[in-house]
């Protein structure tokens, strides 16, 4: 009885797997396998340990930490102080403690602490804005190639203000900002000789086409206002939060950090991460997407999964109004189209690792508002929304999900869709991938 309570209670112990890829818009768990909950935050770098602070949405808003050595694997360090409603916090170093930034009551609230991890106390109330004592809404963080500090503001007025931070802490002198625009959730980054100025426009919890200023200093001016991505993918559902440089051993690599917010800034938020190609010279900056990659914390170096197995929806089982079709982008120039909530699409003999694994659905929609896809795994009664498990799903042709099969090739996975009458869904495909 002993051994078989005890076999029991090995079962019963949660499988967490090593996080192997960067997912933008999926859901990511910490090393724990609960979701990371650190939205509108930023990191710094310490030795080889990347630190991720920001606001807790399902527990009011209350600074949370995070560590990884990878930018995968992030291990929760617990909330850093019990204030809540502290909005888009970030880390700073302006002398020998750590501090911690961000917005409580629309003023700046500043908290210190002796170690990178823990002991934070408030450093008195919280301050508006010099010269002019503005209130603002978000926070962002930069350090320049000197060492100085600045905290990035977004003035009620849609001011994008950005002040020095003073070696004691103390918000300082505002050293430029930009106008012209309704502006929020700065960031800087710095290549060579350039400084990137980011924003995002002001429409709330829904995502719009984040803009680019640069500058040769910073202080100013600003001029510019291209778009980071595609303008019809509105930063492809993010907002943006910070910049992140990689400075590794063969390259030096920049990751834009974004929020792709749920539609009241809550729990179900997802984060988009990408990498960022920028050129100094010509003054240009673009996020270049990849729905699965990583980067090697090292060496600098990005690279993308390779596929394992590849189902064709054209030699799957077919049901309802679905039907094969002419495809020019897909990959055997043929899909399944016509998939509606009366039709089925069954993938066969998918093969399964028994441990979580990624698997990507290759389709488009209809229209992204009016319905989505769904799926079914083995003997599944109840359908799993895709955009449950990552919310690009219909918005990007590519949708990894991390599933767990059964070990082997005797696995089934049912598609379909579920919405407005008219709408409808083309598959592709789906690809499992190469485990490392």
């Amino acid at each position: 009885m002993l051994l078989l309570n005890f076999i029991l209670a090995i079962c019963a112990v949660k499988s967490v797997s090593a996080a192997s890829w960067i997912v933008p818009g999926a859901v990511w768990t910490d090393t724990d396998g609960n979701k990371i909950d650190a939205h509108g935050g930023g990191i710094v770098q310490r030795g080889d340990t990347f630190y991720w602070v920001g606001q807790s949405a399902s527990k009011n808003e209350i600074p949370l930490m995070y560590s990884s050595t990878d930018l995968l694997n992030w291990k929760n360090l617990g909330a850093q102080n019990s204030l809540q409603y502290l909005w888009r916090p970030k880390i700073a170093k302006p002398n020998g403690s750590f501090w911690i930034y961000g917005q409580l009551d629309r003023h700046i609230q500043s908290m210190k602490s002796t170690q990178m991890v823990g002991g934070y106390q408030l450093n008195g109330a919280a301050v508006a804005i010099p010269p002019n004592s503005y209130t603002y809404s978000d926070t962002g963080m930069f350090q320049d190639s000197d060492g100085t500090w600045y905290i990035l503001t977004s003035a009620d007025h849609n001011t994008v203000q950005i002040n020095k931070i003073n070696s004691d802490g103390s918000i300082g002198d505002k050293v430029s900002q930009l106008t012209g625009g309704a502006y929020e959730a700065p960031g800087i980054l710095q290549v060579d000789s350039t400084y990137f100025l980011i924003v995002s426009g002001k429409t709330g919890w829904r995502s719009n086409p984040n803009k680019v200023f640069t500058s040769s200093s910073i202080k100013g001016p600003w001029t510019g206002g291209a778009d980071i991505a595609p303008e019809a993918e509105k930063t492809y559902n993010s907002q943006n939060t910070f910049e992140l440089t990689i400075d590794g051993s063969k390259k030096k690599t920049y990751i834009y950090m974004g929020d792709s917010w749920d539609s009241k800034g809550g729990p179900s938020s997802n984060y988009i991460w990408l990498p960022i190609s920028a050129s100094s010279s010509a003054k240009t900056f673009k996020l270049d997407y990849h729905a699965m990659w990583k980067v090697d914390t090292k060496t600098g170096e990005v690279s993308w999964p390779s596929t394992a197995k590849r189902y064709e929806a054209e030699n799957a089982i077919i049901s309802g109004r679905a039907s094969i079709g002419s495809c020019n982008h897909c990959l055997s120039k043929r899909s399944v189209t016509k998939v509606d909530a009366g039709s089925e699409v069954i993938f066969r003999n998918v093969t399964g690792t028994g441990s979580p694994q990624w698997i990507s659905f290759q389709y488009t929609v209809s229209d992204a508002t009016a319905g989505e896809g769904h799926i079914f795994i083995n003997a599944e009664q109840v359908p799993t929304n895709i955009s449950s498990l990552n919310c690009r799903a219909g918005y990007h042709k590519t949708v990894p999900v991390e599933l767990t099969l059964r070990a082997g090739d005797d696995n089934t996975i049912r598609f379909g869709a579920s919405g407005n009458t008219d709408f409808e869904i083309i598959i592709d495909g789906i690809e499992t991938y190469e485990e490392l």
